[in-house]
């Protein structure tokens, strides 16, 4: 049995589809470039809930492993070569899960130190460990790759979403006039966000457009849905406008972008995890992230339910149904 310092518990999940196992393992020792993260808390992505379904073929990480991609929580040491980040900083960041890089469901993880920033003081550790992967997806699109500009018409496909409700914030804070697409339960959030809500199920491409662009189309366009929803946004876009996909991985007629002169990009994530290039960039993009939460311009909507890591397997199953109002997140310590 190992002394309560030198190991932690984790939620390990052993087979493709299988039950979470909690486990006592030793805990890990930063290696050189590496801070020890005391797990506060761990959002769960639906990948999360794919990678454990063995349905996740763009991540991936061999079981039996540890999952979760997010976390929030505590440096409790420092490796080697490490400048930016001391003991006791409160920290945030994507930093495993994937591409065999133990994940977050743990009491600790020895992580990459340029996978993370200092948690915004403005949010709790809950709310922090809800950000990583949807903000690093929404700001690679919309600031990396379209480059948005104030007084741009945006359309988020999706702006309840994860992802989608990140984007609005972010195209908000940069000037943008906002558009976004849900269902008309979802219209209520949308308009908290401080976007103007487009009921999808009623309001045809060419409507959207017209209403609200004057038959011009919008400047940028973010697709979160990928397949049918790409391909409208492909319709929305304005001459020499960009759509900008998390989920561009179908087959697709790039015919009404050409004869817009329109552009495309596509937003990988996990590029900089399983390739190990492009790391720096994911804590200098959660640093500006940071900054417009402490300006109160960034805010998650977390689901309001307490799960545990005795508890993962409900939250996991909740993301899979599509029931929670919110990011899931799993409270690791107190």
């Amino acid at each position: 049995m190992h002394s309560p310092t030198q190991s932690m518990k984790a939620a390990l999940v052993e087979t493709i589809g299988g039950p979470f196992r909690m486990v006592e393992r030793p805990r890990p020792v930063p290696g050189p470039g590496e801070v020890l993260v005391r797990i506060h808390a761990s959002g769960v992505n639906p990948l999360d809930t794919k990678i454990r379904a063995g349905a996740a073929e763009h991540a991936r990480h061999a079981l039996p492993a540890i999952l979760g991609l997010d976390l929030a929580g505590v440096v409790a040491a420092v490796g080697p070569e490490v400048t930016g980040f001391k003991p006791g900083d409160e920290v945030f960041g994507m930093t495993g899960g994937v591409g065999g890089i133990p994940g977050t469901l743990a009491e600790y993880a020895a992580v990459d130190a340029r996978l993370l920033a200092i948690k915004p003081a403005a949010l709790t550790m809950w709310e922090a460990a809800a950000l990583p992967l949807v903000t690093i997806t929404a700001w690679e699109g919309l600031v990396d790759r379209a480059r948005i500009q104030p007084n741009q018409t945006l359309l988020v496909q999706g702006g309840a979403g994860g992802v989608g409700h990140v984007a609005v914030q972010i195209g908000r804070a940069f000037g943008a006039r906002v558009f976004a697409t849900g269902n008309a339960s979802s219209a209520e959030v949308i308009r908290s966000l401080g976007a103007e809500p487009i009921d999808y199920a009623t309001v045809p491409v060419q409507e959207q457009v017209a209403r609200h662009t004057g038959g011009e189309g919008f400047d940028v366009v973010y697709d979160t849905g990928g397949g049918a929803i790409l391909d409208a946004s492909f319709l929305a876009v304005k001459r020499f406008g960009h759509v900008v996909s998390a989920l561009g991985w179908g087959t697709h007629s790039l015919a009404p972008l050409s004869f817009k002169g329109a552009t495309y990009s596509g937003v990988f994530t996990l590029a900089p995890l399983l390739t190990g290039i492009g790391r720096a960039h994911h804590g200098e993009i959660l640093a500006q992230a940071a900054a417009l939460a402490e300006a109160g311009k960034l805010r998650p909507r977390v689901d309001p339910r307490v799960f545990t890591l005795e508890t993962v397997a409900e939250a996991h199953a909740a993301v899979a149904a599509g029931s929670a109002a919110g990011k899931v997140v799993v409270s690791v310590a107190a």
